[in-house]
């Protein structure tokens, strides 16, 4: 698809092309549609993705280090064995996308919509979650070490298995969900317990 350095699109419809292979660098894009777009084996650089809508769009094998993908739509999205590296995806809808294989390595995924999601035996450490909706989401067996899951809605999701361990779990409600099997340190285990109104000296 060829390389882009620097290079600004707006409002730009990419609908339904085959954008594969292509190469971004520091390039920005503001309210663009990609809706089933053909965007395997893409790789971004520091670029700034804003109110894109990416909905049915195929990134499997795509690599991005340092981009932001911010209130971006991927629903039903194909990331299939994509990796984001340091990126920032805040308030991104990954509803009913496909995310087997994927590789999330720091970043920020404050705000996002995780619903459902399978993210088991993942490596999550140090990842944001700032109020990021995990409803019903699949984590079992995942390394959630020093990760930011501060407001997080984590209702029904899987954490057997999990190492919360380092966690800021500031607000999460652990009444919604089973820690069984789940490890845990010694301050997230008071605040455990303080939820179900134990008194801890």
């Amino acid at each position: 698809m060829g390389q882009y350095v620097d290079q600004h699109f707006e409002a730009i419809r990419f609908n339904g092309q085959d954008l594969r292979d292509g190469d971004y660098l520091r390039c920005t894009f503001k309210g663009c549609q990609f809706t089933h777009t053909s965007m395997e084996e893409t790789y971004t650089n520091s670029c700034r993705f804003e109110q894109c809508n990416f909905h049915g769009a195929m990134l499997n094998a795509s690599n991005h280090t340092g981009s932001a993908f911010e209130n971006c739509n991927f629903m039903e999205a194909n990331l299939f064995v994509a990796k984001f590296i340091d990126c920032k995806m805040v308030g991104s809808d990954f509803s009913n996308a496909k995310l087997d294989g994927i590789t999330l390595t720091n970043g920020d995924w404050s705000y996002t919509n995780l619903r459902q999601v399978r993210l088991n035996k993942q490596d999550l450490r140090n990842i944001r979650f700032f109020e990021a909706d995990l409803y019903e989401a699949n984590l079992e067996n995942s390394d959630l070490r020093n990760c930011d899951l501060t407001r997080a809605n984590l209702a029904k999701t899987t954490l057997r298995g999990a190492d919360l361990r380092g966690a800021i779990m500031s607000g999460v409600d652990f009444k919604s969900f089973d820690v069984k099997g789940a490890r845990m340190d010694s301050s997230q285990a008071v605040v455990f317990l303080r939820s179900y109104g134990a008194k801890v000296d």
